[in-house]
């Protein structure tokens, strides 16, 4: 089977499990997307989420984050890890926003990724999901699980998977599929022990654990 012909089945069955996948960090404008995904490095989306509804209650506005306290925003930040790196590149993201952009959110690959803070991951998830470009999250479950299904040659860098991808998914559902794997890889495909005898690809996985 080609792997053009293995992503769509693993696509129309995932779809058939996840029918409404979503990006599971909470925002409710573009920018505040950009800061959740970079609070989300190395940290859980549900401990983001629950930093994010505080953090925009006391910053509601993009200028609000910009002229905020280092210090108080660090604070906020500390319980994602990383907080003083974290709060110092959502200060300074929100205000090259501001003063470079007008206060909107690129959409592009090339000006998201000269933003602080804003690598191909996080730029991928707000193309797709802010403007609703194809694009291809290369997250840990996207990695670990198109790695073990035999969509990818098994590589861990994330941009060498995201090319791989990009060439077998169609580009409409690229962008649906990581939100989806991201459920898949929580509930069945996990890092350890995943669950195999119930697993709804089992039949087509190339199992590479």
């Amino acid at each position: 089977m080609k792997k053009t012909e293995l992503a769509l089945l693993i696509i129309e069955r995932l779809t058939d499990k996840y029918p409404d996948a979503i990006c599971s960090l909470d925002y409710a404008e573009p920018w505040q997307l950009v800061i959740a995904v970079r609070l989300s490095a190395q940290c859980t989306d549900a401990r983001v989420n629950i930093v994010t509804e505080k953090l925009f209650s006391k910053y509601p506005t993009m200028s609000a984050i910009a002229e905020a306290d280092i210090d108080e925003l660090t604070d906020m930040v500390r319980p994602c890890g990383l907080s003083a790196s974290k709060a110092r590149d959502i200060k300074q993201c929100m205000t090259e926003l501001i003063n470079a952009h007008s206060g909107r959110v690129p959409d592009t690959m090339e000006e998201l990724l000269k933003l602080p803070g804003v690598g191909r991951k996080s730029a991928n998830l707000i193309l797709g999901d802010v403007y609703g470009q194809p694009a291809v999250v290369t997250d840990t479950h996207c990695i670990r699980i198109t790695g073990r299904m035999g969509l990818t040659d098994g590589s861990k860098d994330p941009k060498k998977v995201e090319d791989q991808l990009r060439k077998i998914l169609p580009p409409d559902r690229s962008n649906d599929f990581c939100h989806r794997l991201v459920l898949f890889g929580r509930e069945t495909c996990t890092a350890r022990s995943p669950r195999c005898e119930t697993c709804c690809c089992n039949d087509i996985c190339r199992k590479k654990i």
